[in-house]
């Protein structure tokens, strides 16, 4: 532990759990960084994060530790495994089947096989009461309170832990939904009970029934495991620093709010790594990259384009490919959240090669974690994964990690290697070889669908590459791509817990409406503006003032789905709405390839408000102590067909001229691949590593 670390100067801390390793930064008010990674401890995470933080600070904790911040895939986790608490769904009569007859979307179009997943809640613990509000504002049926209390005798027979409740229309007409909330509280104080028109307040019942089930299906396992973190930081003499839970939007909230709305930190640690891709984005002056995370199970996508992050409102956990794909989706559970837009693949580190049974090699989706590993940590392993392959291909270098945790061993990569290699026929790095292409070409959807999926043309963007395993595999994603230029971010494989430490509260609110945006008057919408506005002035109370962001979604008359465009600042008047409808139509030419003709209605179907507090942290901070020592060593490598003895060189070492590849970066988190034709020079402000295709070579 360095003198900086125990000064009594603000610290922060930020904490990202993967499904392999945990993170911990450590950033201190001088601008010192300490790193620590650890392996997961699935099923408990929260034993690596207490353990990990607890390292870092030591027996003598900083005496002003600000806060810490907290990123997780533990409800995630939750969802995908259908390892979440025994939920109940109470819904207005006629309607207890919406989670089952979800939208027509079917990922695999010709698969004459395929299933629609099954719902989170069976169909037994889906209640139905006889209540209902019309679209305006009419009871056709008032609710009966004894009917309420009825049902909560049967939920308590079944010891449900978790209930949702989704009423018809409760989004503008919350008053039945908040009364059973209320029944409920009093009749069952030991459940769980999440309401609709708290958790999702705009139409359409499958997007909302599921968004709500989701949080209540996971709401039980967060607030456990965030009191369980609350309980150990509190044991190291961390009791004054608050914990902060970060959101699938890029901002934090409370723990006290991720204990009532997990929904809505699904996606917190890759929504992170974006965070810190966009700052590192507006150090280097550049406004266009696709952020592209690759850790122990998983690969991310997402894209920042003029400077911005690409925001989204629907979110699949579950299915082949998440969040970011409009094309494919129907295998998850849709939510419909604030999210920064992020396509997801089941391709990273962890995940396993295996023969089909035509003979055929695949790799992913199922992964080795953190426990066993892969077969290289020698931690009981035997089946090959794309670590594995790295290290035979020479990419990974063989000895400690994680703090000296495991020590990778190349004899073991080879021997688990073989189980594909020999029944393919080739040798073990011909088989390493194809395992490290075929994750690439896995990995690559994830980059199409945020950037070709949606219009734009990959290589008129950088890559930032981070995570444990993104460095490694960034230059043959770029070559399948043309992209031409690559980042690779100081401390890479930390680097969503970089994030973390730079995000800012954020709090969003939505009106639902149906308005011709050439007809409506102006002062209706500034009026759905002023309400979300005073509601959102009260979560920031004690806080500083927020800086407001205000967006819409739009649609063609006659359309099934909206576009969410921009609202730009100023009074709402006839101008402005008619330079909404133009950014509206712009954006719809750019996703499907066709606008409306002239004077085509233009219908505004929502109304939406953010409130963005200041942000943690800059980039500003040193991390020299973060970076190996300079090596003049050489490593035998596979490039292109042929073993050669490759160049290796720590961070510290590369200068702001170019210099040629192939050439190995080591670092205490990941390996930087420089491929033959490329070159590498260091952005001397930042510490990133900048590779260009053919410059300097």
């Amino acid at each position: 532990m360095s003198e900086t670390a125990t000064e009594d100067v603000p610290s922060r801390i930020g904490v990202d759990v993967g499904g392999t390793f945990t993170d911990v930064l450590l950033h201190t008010g001088d601008g010192r960084v300490q790193v620590r990674k650890l392996l997961s401890t699935p099923p408990s995470y929260d034993l690596a994060v207490v353990e990990a933080v607890s390292g870092l600070v030591g027996s003598d904790p900083p005496a002003a530790v600000r806060e810490v911040v907290h990123g997780t895939t533990v409800a995630t986790n939750a969802v995908l495994q259908r390892l979440g608490a025994e939920t109940a769904l109470i819904t207005t009569a006629g309607f207890r089947d919406v989670l089952e007859l979800r939208r027509l979307r079917i990922p695999h179009m010709y698969d004459l096989f395929w299933r629609k997943p099954p719902p989170l809640v069976e169909r037994r613990l889906r209640f139905e009461l006889a209540e209902r509000i019309a679209a305006n504002g009419t009871v056709l049926q008032p609710l009966d309170d004894a009917d309420v209390r009825h049902l909560a005798d049967r939920l308590r027979g079944l010891e449900i832990d978790s209930i949702a409740v989704c009423f018809l229309h409760s989004y503008l007409y919350p008053e039945h939904e908040q009364r059973v909330g209320a029944i409920l509280a009093e009749e069952l104080p030991k459940a769980s009970i999440s309401l609709s028109s708290e958790i999702l307040r705009e139409q359409r019942e499958y997007e909302r029934s599921a968004t709500t089930v989701v949080n209540a299906y996971v709401r039980p396992l967060m607030a456990s495991y965030i009191e369980r973190i609350r309980t150990g930081l509190d044991g190291i003499g961390l009791e004054d620093a608050p914990l902060q839970i970060m959101q699938s939007s890029g901002g934090v909230m409370t723990s006290d709010d991720a204990k009532l709305r997990p929904v809505f930190a699904l996606e917190s640690g890759p929504a992170a790594g974006v965070v810190a891709a966009l700052g590192m984005s507006q150090r280097l002056g550049l406004d266009n990259l696709i952020a592209f995370d690759m850790g122990g199970t998983t690969a991310k996508a997402s894209l920042i384009e003029n400077g911005a992050i690409a925001r989204g409102r629907e979110y699949e956990v579950g299915g082949s490919i998440s969040a970011g794909n409009r094309l494919i989706r129907g295998a998850g559970e849709l939510l419909r959240i604030p999210t920064i837009d992020i396509a997801e693949v089941g391709a990273g580190g962890g995940s396993i090669a295996w023969l089909d049974p035509a003979g055929g090699l695949q790799v992913g989706p199922r992964s080795a974690g953190a426990d066993p590993g892969p077969a290289c940590y020698g931690r009981g392993g035997i089946e090959p994964t794309v670590t594995d392959a790295n290290v035979v291909l020479g990419t990974i270098p063989a000895g400690p990690v994680a703090d000296g945790q495991i020590t990778i061993s190349r004899e073991l990569a080879e021997t688990a290697i073989s189980r594909v290699a020999e029944p393919l026929g080739l040798s073990i790095a011909e088989a390493a070889d194809g395992i490290h292409r075929i994750a690439n070409a896995r990995m690559t959807r994830a980059l199409r669908a945020v950037s070709s999926e949606k219009g734009r043309d990959p290589r008129e963007f950088a890559i930032i590459a981070y995570g444990g395993s993104g460095p490694v595999h960034a230059g043959g994603l770029a070559e399948d791509l043309g992209v031409t230029t690559i980042v690779v971010p100081p401390v890479a494989g930390l680097f969503s817990a970089v994030g973390l430490l730079f995000a800012r509260p954020e709090f969003h609110e939505v009106r639902s409406c149906h308005l011709d945006v050439d007809a409506v008057d102006p002062d209706t919408i500034s009026a759905l503006l002023e309400e979300m506005r005073v509601l959102l002035d009260s979560a920031f109370a004690g806080r500083e003032q927020p800086t407001w962001a205000r967006t819409a979604d739009l649609r063609y008359g006659g359309q099934s789905w909206e576009i969410e465009v921009e609202l730009p600042d100023g009074t709402v008047d006839r101008a402005l709405l008619a330079g909404l409808r133009a950014r509206f139509e712009d954006e719809h030419e750019v996703l499907y390839g066709v606008r409306g003709q002239p004077g085509s209605p233009v219908e505004v179907r929502a109304v939406r408000l953010a409130a963005l507090g200041a942000s943690g942290s800059t980039l500003a901070f040193d991390v020299a102590d973060a970076l190996v020592p300079d090596r003049d060593a050489t490593r035998r490598v596979w490039v292109c067909g042929e073993v050669r003895d490759v160049p290796v060189r720590a961070r510290a070492s590369i200068a702001s001229d170019p210099a040629p590849g192939p050439l190995l970066v080591d670092e205490y988190d990941t390996t930087v691949v420089v491929p033959d034709d490329w070159s590498v020079r260091r952005h001397l402000e930042t510490g990133a590593l900048v590779l260009e295709k053919g410059a300097g070579s």
